[in-house]
């Protein structure tokens, strides 16, 4: 089978295409034939040597998530059938023509989506979802900030919040971003290139959602509510910087980290779980979609790297075979 094969770590010309051999599925595994994956920024950060893929992953194949065809069954497989229209998260090797997945780690496509427009659901809808319900127990009438509302997690936050009630804020560096996102329910949209969002946000939020880390960690503290959640899922913006704990004792801040690629099976088949009856519904049902800024062959995913790398898109780069 064709696949996307790291041939070092470096710049997008690292990524070549090769035939490698095809996966076998093994006890309750199943194969899938995949028809499309989407880009992720720890698709960048292993390409350039800073995010190997956890042990048991394909050390060269990068990846994260996927749409396809179930083609083969392991033994014990129970929830599916050969032909059944699956997506999910894995901890690499999507970009492959083929792969195998425990069978209680893969979604079923829902009727509306298309296999292209699926394989931009899993990390982006899972992370949200995870990250707002889960994680940050969002409940309905909070206020919610999403740091980079124009991302892939962004974008899909916005629909979530938005279905579960909340009042959506969000920052971008880009007006026309932002400007984009009210379309998805984003109610105030800020524009950071100029200067901090710590004194538009107004009344403060109690769930922040963060993937810039400590540019903004003071600010985010200040502009929490007592009893708010800080959901941090990386740190775009850097990891270090000089760090005040007072909000967080004096207004009983939660702190909260969260990373989907280094979970267990079971984490990852519990997140899964959850997601079959409070995420798939709202996908079902068209409330939340996956927002596409471009789809690419896969024979131009450097051209998706270097997209990715502009900081130029709205939404998911989805890479078809």
């Amino acid at each position: 089978m064709r696949a996307v094969v790291l041939a070092g770590a470096g710049g997008p010309e690292v990524l070549t295409i090769r035939e490698i051999d095809a996966p076998r599925p093994a006890s309750r595994q199943i194969l899938v034939r995949v028809r499309a994956s989407a880009l992720n920024r720890a698709d960048i950060l292993q390409r350039l040597g800073r995010y190997p893929a956890p042990a048991g992953w394909p050390s060269s194949v990068p990846g994260l998530e996927y749409a396809g065809e179930v083609a083969a069954l392991g033994p014990g497989v129970a929830r599916w059938k050969v032909g059944d229209r699956v997506m999910g998260l894995v901890g690499g090797g999507a970009q492959a023509e083929a792969l195998v997945v425990h069978e209680d780690e893969a979604l079923p496509v829902p009727a509306r989506l298309d296999l292209a427009d699926a394989a931009a659901v899993p990390e982006a809808c899972l992370t949200a979802f995870d990250a707002l319900t889960t994680r940050g127990r969002l409940t309905r009438g909070e206020r919610v900030l999403l740091h980079a509302v124009g991302s892939g997690v962004g974008t899909a936050a916005v629909q979530i919040a938005r279905a579960l009630g909340a009042t959506v804020l969000g920052t971008s560096r880009s007006p026309g971003k932002l400007e984009q996102a009210r379309a998805l329910g984003l109610e105030v949209g800020i524009a950071t290139r100029e200067s901090s969002f710590r004194d538009r946000v107004g009344a403060p939020v109690h769930l922040i959602v963060d993937p810039i880390g400590a540019p903004v960690f003071a600010d985010n503290l200040a502009v929490l509510a007592p009893l708010g959640r800080l959901v941090l899922l990386g740190f775009l913006g850097g990891s270090r910087g000089e760090l005040d704990l007072e909000p967080v004792l004096r207004k009983r801040l939660e702190v909260i980290g969260t990373v989907m690629r280094t979970r267990s099976r079971e984490e990852r088949a519990a997140l899964v779980e959850a997601a079959r009856s409070g995420l798939v519904p709202l996908l079902e049902s068209g409330a939340v979609r996956p927002v596409i800024d471009r789809y690419l062959p896969m024979t131009e995913i450097a051209d998706a790297h270097r997209a990715m790398e502009r900081d130029e898109t709205f939404g998911k780069i989805v890479v078809v075979w």
